[in-house]
């Protein structure tokens, strides 16, 4: 079992920046791909962005050049540095682990982007 907790949403202007990161804890050996996703009400939760152990990493085409994902592998902490970010970036933040995006959750936390 793994266990994940978000930090670092709130409430910022459009244009601002703010990161998020995610402290895994647990079966660290289940730790292999770390993501982050969002969801907005009635909406499906969306990929945002994905690293690999490796490092490797990918981006929903929305947040593309303005987010950057990154990882401490020795914290098994994950961060999301969000720039430039827009009203329709607000959402619910959720981090993600396990041997595949989307085995283990976080409760998530509320980032609102403000016009």
């Amino acid at each position: 079992q793994v266990q994940l907790v978000e930090s670092g949403g709130g409430s910022v202007q459009t244009g601002g920046s703010l990161r998020l990161s995610c402290a895994a804890s647990g079966s660290s050996f289940s730790i292999n791909v770390m993501a982050w996703y969002r969801q907005t009400p009635g909406k499906q939760r969306e990929l945002v962005a994905v690293i690999g152990s490796g490092g490797s990493t990918n981006y929903a085409d929305s947040v593309k050049g303005r987010f950057t994902i990154s990882r401490d592998n020795a914290k098994n902490t994950v961060f999301l540095q969000m720039g430039s970010l827009k009203p329709e970036d607000t959402a619910v933040y959720y981090c993600s682990t396990g041997r595949y995006a989307g085995e283990y959750w976080g409760k998530g936390t509320l980032v609102t982007v403000s016009s």
